[in-house]
C-alpha cells in the first residue's frame, strides 16, 4: 500500500438520513421496540425457568431462541439509538468489527436454532411412542451446543478474511450499524474472496437449512392429517404454525437481504430488511410463541396469579 493513504480508526455510521424531527419519532418508536423485545424474551425464559410444565424439549429451545433473538438485538440497536440522537454518529473500527462479529454469530445461531427445533416438532408428530429416547436431554443439549459453536466459528472464519483486507477509507457506512456487505467497502483491496465465502456461508445456512425445515414440516402437515383426534390435529396444527410464521418471517428476508442480485433493492431497503430481521423479527418472536400456543398463555396466567395471592 502507498505511504499516502489513511488507515481507520473510526467510521461514520449514516443510519436514516430523514429530517431531524422525524428522527424524534424514530428513536421512541425502535426504543420501544427493543423494550418490547427484551421484555417478551425475557417473560419467556422466565416462564420456562419457573414453570415445571415447560421443561420439555421444545421449551428448551425456545429459551435459546429468546436468549439469541435479545442478543441478536441487543448487538445493533443500542448504538443505532445512540445515533439517531447524537450529533457525531461514528463508531470506532475495533467495536465495528466486534459488532459485525456478533450479529453473523448470532444470526446464523437463530438459522441453526430453528432447524433444530422443526427437527423436534418432527419427532414429536411423526414419532412421538420414540421421542423421550431421541430427544433425551442429552441430545438436546448437544444439538444446542452444537447450533452456538459452529455460528461462531462460522462468524470468526469471516472476521478472519475480514481482518486480513486493508482498511483505508472511505470512512462512512451507509448503514445503521456495520453490516459486513457495508464493511467490505471500507477495504482498498479486492474483496472477492470475502463475497464468495459470504454467498457459500449463506447458502450453508439459509438454503440447507430451510430445505430441511420445509422437509420436516412437510411431513408433520402429511402426519397431523393423519390425527383421528380432533382436538389433537389442533393443537399440533397451532404449534407448528407458530415455528412456521418464525421461520418464515426470518429466513425470508435474510435470503433476501443476502442472496438477492446487489441490483434488485436500493440501500435504503437493504437497512430496512436488516431492521426487520434484527428488531422487528425478535420483537415478534415471542408474541408469536404466547398468542398460539396454549400452554405459554396457561404458564403466563398461573404465574400471574401466583404473584397476585402473595
Amino acid at each position: 500500500m502507498g505511504s499516502n493513504k489513511t488507515w481507520l480508526t473510526e467510521v461514520t455510521l449514516l443510519g436514516f438520513q430523514v429530517d431531524p424531527a422525524l428522527e424524534v419519532f424514530l428513536f421512541g418508536l425502535f426504543l420501544l421496540f427493543y423494550g418490547l423485545t427484551l421484555v417478551g424474551n425475557g417473560t419467556i425464559l422466565g416462564l420456562v425457568w419457573l414453570d415445571p410444565r415447560l421443561h420439555s424439549p421444545m421449551y428448551f429451545f425456545l429459551t435459546h431462541l429468546a436468549i439469541v433473538d435479545m442478543s441478536y438485538a441487543s448487538s445493533t440497536v443500542p448504538k443505532m439509538l445512540a445515533n439517531i440522537v447524537m450529533q457525531k454518529k461514528t463508531i470506532t473500527f475495533g467495536p465495528c468489527i466486534l459488532q459485525t462479529f456478533l450479529y453473523l454469530a448470532f444470526a446464523v445461531t437463530e438459522c441453526m436454532v430453528l432447524v433444530v427445533m422443526s427437527y423436534d416438532r418432527y419427532v414429536a408428530i411423526c414419532h412421538p411412542l420414540l421421542y423421550t429416547m431421541i430427544m433425551s436431554w442429552r441430545v438436546c443439549t448437544g444439538l444446542a451446543a452444537a447450533c452456538w459453536v459452529f455460528s461462531f466459528l462460522l462468524a470468526l472464519v469471516h472476521i478472519t478474511l475480514i481482518l486480513r483486507l486493508p482498511f483505508c477509507g472511505p470512512q462512512t457506512i451507509n448503514h445503521f450499524f456495520c453490516q459486513i456487505m457495508s464493511v467490505f467497502k471500507l477495504a482498498c483491496a479486492d474483496t472477492r474472496l470475502n463475497q464468495v465465502v459470504l454467498f457459500a456461508g449463506s447458502v450453508c445456512v439459509l438454503v440447507g437449512p430451510l430445505c430441511l425445515v420445509l422437509v420436516s414440516y412437510t411431513r408433520i402437515l402429511f402426519a397431523i392429517l393423519r390425527i383421528q383426534s380432533g382436538e389433537g390435529r389442533r393443537k399440533a396444527f397451532s404449534t407448528c404454525s407458530s415455528h412456521l410464521c418464525v421461520v418464515g418471517l426470518f429466513f425470508g428476508s435474510a435470503i433476501t437481504m443476502y442472496m438477492a442480485p446487489k441490483s434488485s433493492h436500493s440501500q435504503e431497503q437493504r437497512k430496512i430488511l436488516s431492521l426487520f430481521y434484527s428488531l422487528f423479527n425478535p420483537m415478534l418472536n415471542p408474541l408469536i410463541y404466547s398468542l398460539r400456543n396454549t400452554e405459554v398463555k396457561g404458564a403466563l396466567w398461573r404465574a400471574l396469579w401466583k404473584q397476585r395471592s402473595l
